[in-house]
């Protein structure tokens, strides 16, 4: 048995994702090396990742994008990484003239032997990488940035811990649940993964009765978490990574969410569906070694989801 990340997979068969390796910060008071400066900072992203895409959503959201540059890597990656070609809905890079954004790695860190992966805040002036975490990257969207954006705030300070403790859930059980599961090399951490997603699942599908979002009637920075795993369900974790106890489709309030939350302003530009299919099916080569990309399924979310009527006083 071959593991897709040999370096991350367990001797007993789960998939342990390495850690983001570079978490500098850019600062508003100028107290880090990393001043907040518009037009300096550059963020390397792929349409197809979810974790890059909840940066992507954020500069979106939030109006960054006369402040902060972006380049989309070819959803396609071989063995030499993430590339910057010329293609539908990605380029060759701008700023830096790099092939791979393995380039980018290495002129940070020549001594880098990880995984290259997205999303990357590059700094222009320093000619090195910021920050790999997509976690810090919408927190310093959100914080640092935000005198360059429209004042839109993912992390209200009363939900703080709150939204802290869902938003570890979520990553943990839903986020990282579908690697677990389609990473595993081994019939049992695929089961407990599996399980424990769906377990999930049926727990937000229960939070959602009520509630328009994850905390009432506004979107936080934890529904964007989750939206980025819900719109690739169906058309990749499902079939891709195993996890077909249900789909999205089946669960009625988080079908109706997904819905609503695609439908906000801008949000359907983040969503390359052709890019999400392409990476995942032609480039997780050892589970699915023919590389055929499935036609399907048909999936409309544009059509009324009827979420209005729970907490109607919303707010993005």
């Amino acid at each position: 048995m071959k593991a897709q990340f040999p370096e991350e997979q367990s001797e007993t068969g789960e998939f342990a994702r390495q850690e983001d390796e570079f978490r500098d910060w850019v600062s508003a008071d100028g107290s880090t090396a990393f001043p907040a400066e518009a037009g300096r900072y550059h963020l390397y992203v792929s349409l197809a990742c979810p974790w890059a895409s909840r940066t992507i959503i954020a500069r979106k959201v939030m109006r960054l994008e006369d402040a902060i540059g972006m380049t989309v890597a070819d959803p396609v990656r071989d063995e030499r990484g993430w590339a910057f070609r010329d293609g539908p809905g990605y380029s060759t890079d701008p700023v830096n003239g790099f092939a791979f954004l393995s380039e980018a790695y290495v002129a940070t860190d020549p001594n880098f032997r990880g995984r290259v992966t997205v999303p990357v805040l590059w700094d222009k002036q320093t000619r090195r990488i910021v920050n790999n975490s997509e976690d810090d990257i919408c927190r310093m969207f959100n914080d640092t940035f935000a005198s360059s954006g429209n004042g839109a705030h993912w992390f209200p300070p009363g939900l703080a811990a709150e939204q802290q403790k869902l938003s570890a859930f979520v990553y943990e059980n839903i986020n990282n649940g579908v690697y677990r599961a389609g990473f595993a090399t081994r019939q049992q951490p695929y089961e407990r993964a599996c399980r424990r997603l769906f377990k999930a699942l049926d727990e937000i599908e229960e939070r959602l009765v009520t509630n328009r979002y994850l905390f009432g009637g506004r979107i936080v920075e934890t529904d964007w978490r989750l939206f980025c795993t819900l719109v690739r369900f169906d058309a990749v974790y499902y079939v891709h990574f195993k996890c077909n106890l249900r789909r999205i489709v089946d669960y009625p309030n988080l079908q109706g969410y997904l819905m609503d939350l695609y439908q906000q302003p801008g949000i359907a530009d983040t969503v390359n569906f052709d890019h999400i299919k392409r990476h995942y099916y032609m480039t997780h080569d050892e589970i699915n070694p023919t590389r055929i990309v499935p036609i399907g399924p048909e999936m409309d979310l544009t059509r009324p989801h009827g979420r209005e009527r729970l907490n109607a006083q919303a707010s993005a």
